[in-house]
């Protein structure tokens, strides 16, 4: 269930990128100097230039106007508004955001504005990067994802970086993370609600004889987590359950500071039960010392369009506070606006 909020009555994307490009006018120029190097590589991969990529306050900006468009249209309504501006104005629109927003502020609007196969390339290349590396952003887009959503993720990667996803994958991870990773970002499961049950009890004893014997990431396992159905995984699991008395989860803690352990948990969760996977990652970014507003703003921008409504419900039910509460508590002013737009607070 999407939290995102579309008016009724939509304005035509001529009436929007007029409206966007007002709320441009105005500006002074800035130096140069001031240059924002994280979204260098953002604006480069999609917009093809990183020409005043400015990370600095623009005075006179209506940031209030390109919330109330952007954060109120769907993908196909973004990428038409996208396609209208370039037509009208000989730029693109995500080069224009970037000169005039600045911050955690910007890299939301940015990373909303994208059409969501090029969101998750970016953030799967994003998180092959030495400096922003994150085996969890690849595991959560791999899993997270329907199949068809994923295909379209490898291609958006393929025809923007000229290389496949699974092969920068398998050359920016190693040992046991590539050697799940690798299969996860290549899987094309079948989304249908079949399940056998014979097949659930014979692969249940299979995790389980693995698991005893600390082989973790025996070849079965992936095997197993990598080319199933998540309707087939979630028999499988259940079984696991009742047949031998703890989740599978519970069993995989035998190492609380195993990081390939802990990513083998979160990919099971992911695939399993992804709304406590997200709330578990909001709860994090928000409460713990100092804001993860990486975690929160891709959290928001990539579900947004999903199940925000089920990760809000069950924000509330583990944390007996909404999270339409929470988020001001940790964030402010055109940012915090945007947040508490894309997940339905407010009125469209």
């Amino acid at each position: 269930m999407a939290s995102l909020k579309v008016p009724a009555s939509v304005p035509p994307p001529h009436e929007d990128a007029e409206q966007l490009h007002k709320a441009f006018e105005g500006d002074p120029l800035h130096d140069e100097s001031i240059l924002s190097l994280r979204y260098v590589f953002l604006l480069g991969c999609f917009v093809g230039s990183s020409d005043g990529l400015f990370d600095s306050d623009r005075w006179g900006t209506n940031e209030g106007l390109i919330i109330s468009i952007l954060a109120h249209r769907n993908a196909a309504q973004r990428n038409l508004i996208r396609q209208v501006y370039t037509e009208a104005h000989g730029q693109d629109l995500l080069k224009d955001l970037d000169k005039e927003l600045s911050s955690d502020f910007e890299r939301a609007v940015l990373l909303w504005t994208l059409d969501p196969a090029e969101r998750d390339a970016y953030l799967a290349n994003e998180a092959t990067k030495r400096l922003t590396s994150s085996n969890w952003v690849l595991m959560e887009i791999a899993c997270t994802r329907s199949s068809h959503d994923l295909f379209k993720v490898r291609q958006a990667y393929h025809a923007r970086y000229k290389k496949s996803l699974e092969e920068d994958v398998a050359y920016h991870t190693t040992g046991d993370f590539r050697k799940l990773l690798v299969p996860l970002v290549s899987a094309f499961r079948y989304e249908g609600e079949e399940v056998n049950t014979m097949l659930a009890k014979s692969e249940a004893k299979i995790l389980h004889e693995k698991i005893s014997d600390k082989a973790y990431s025996d070849e079965e396992i992936i095997r197993i987590l990598t080319t199933r159905s998540k309707a087939q995984l979630n028999a499988t699991l259940n079984h696991y359950n009742n047949a031998f008395g703890n989740s599978i989860n519970k069993n995989l803690k035998e190492d609380a500071d195993n990081d390939f352990l802990k990513l083998l948990r979160a990919t099971i969760k992911c695939l399993t039960y992804p709304e406590k996977y997200f709330e578990k990652l909001l709860r994090l970014s928000i409460k713990k010392l100092g804001t993860d507003e990486w975690a929160l703003t891709r959290v928001v921008t990539t579900r947004a369009e999903v199940d925000m409504e089920r990760i809000k419900e069950e924000y509330h039910r583990r944390n007996s506070v909404t999270l339409d509460r929470d988020i001001p508590g940790d964030t402010s002013g055109d940012y915090e606006r945007m947040l508490l737009a894309l997940i339905g607070h407010g009125d469209a």
